[in-house]
């Protein structure tokens, strides 16, 4: 028996899975790619964490979350459909670029696939081809010379860059870029045509994203469960739920289901109709911020839900929220605009401000 310790395992994954025999293919590398995502998948799925099936096998969980979510990509182009030799390259190579297309609709990952085949795609034309073809499926109003093709989509998104830059050399590099993937005739003109024009359709700027820092104590109250007006019994004062205080908003949760947090009644918040909160790295936001990664606070009207090119707005993307800002009405479901951002605030030493005698000198 193997000493390899499990998490928390399923009691029924101790005799539907052959641990084991999954450990030891991983770790002798048995099979291909494709196989090895399906054995790590199974191994979590019945309670063994990345770390231990790392140390068990050498697959790190960076790469075992990439083969495992590029092994469900891989079959979903088998089940939409998908060429003999695609569907044998990438039964045996090419994990990283089909964990590229795991943003992308399931209809879409197939074309994309046989694009990226067909053109000879290095990994971050991969995912740029991606992108494109992301955008172009949100546009609200299409173009009637770029098809539905992911290459036409691709085209498009040249096309339209290369209408914006004044620069001859970049305009002509996109340009070309986009005739390389051109689909279509009518793209391939569309195209063609700006070689001779030379308009420059200047680009919408992005919007500054809300974005605040707390920067006094008194701007961040600690929250507290109210038990009641007295007179209240034993019972009542037991009865109140345990609060966590989660760091670094001092946002609370109980026993039950939810959670609160505390924000500063800026105009802005008391605006908001029916705000709620979201928690988020700031690398995770649509605009880079400078500094450190720390987390932030999203604030969300969920009321306000007519675009804007002024804002950005939250929308549902396979499945998972995301914060998107839109240059063109996207005529898809917005479900809130963002009012407003809050990092948190600054502490030099922590423990430095909790000795009394520190702060009365």
């Amino acid at each position: 028996m193997s000493d390899i310790s499990q998490d928390s395992p399923k009691p029924e994954s101790q005799t539907s899975v052959d641990a084991e025999g999954l450990l030891r293919s991983l770790r002798r590398k048995e099979g291909t790619w494709v196989e090895w995502g399906q054995a790590c998948q199974t191994l979590q799925k019945a309670g063994y964490n990345p770390q231990t099936i790392f140390e068990a096998t050498g697959f790190e969980p960076i790469q075992q979350n990439q083969i495992i979510v590029a092994a469900q990509v891989y079959a979903t182009i088998l089940s939409e459909g998908v060429s003999e030799a695609a569907e044998r390259h990438f039964g045996h190579k090419g994990s990283d670029i089909l964990y590229e297309l795991r943003i992308l609709p399931q209809a879409e990952r197939a074309a994309v696939a046989e694009l990226v085949l067909e053109k000879g795609l290095d990994l971050d034309e991969a995912h740029e081809a991606a992108k494109a073809v992301k955008e172009y499926s949100r546009l609200g109003k299409k173009s009637e010379e770029f098809t539905g093709h992911p290459g036409d989509a691709i085209a498009h998104q040249s096309w339209k860059q290369a209408k914006q830059k004044s620069d001859l050399q970049e305009r002509a590099r996109l340009i070309a870029r986009g005739l390389r993937f051109a689909h279509s005739a009518t793209a391939r003109k569309q195209l063609e045509h700006l070689l001779t024009d030379f308009t420059v359709t200047p680009a919408k700027p992005v919007p500054r994203l809300p974005l605040y820092r707390l920067e006094a104590s008194e701007e961040l109250p600690r929250i507290l469960p109210v038990v009641g007006k007295l007179p209240l019994t034993k019972s009542d004062l037991q009865a109140v739920p345990l609060i966590e205080e989660i760091k670094p908003f001092r946002m609370v949760k109980f026993a039950g289901t939810g959670a609160w947090v505390s924000v500063p009644g800026w105009q802005v918040i008391l605006a908001s109709e029916d705000p709620v909160v979201v928690v988020c790295d700031n690398n995770a936001l649509p605009t880079p911020l400078e500094g450190e990664p720390e987390e932030v606070l999203v604030v969300l009207d969920r009321a306000q839900r007519e675009w804007s090119e002024q804002h950005f707005f939250i929308v549902e993307q396979a499945g998972q929220l995301q914060i998107q800002w839109f240059a063109e009405d996207p005529k898809t479901s917005l479900l809130g605009k963002v009012v407003l951002i809050m990092r948190p605030k600054k502490v030099l030493d922590e423990d430095y401000t909790k000795e009394m005698w520190q702060i009365d000198e």
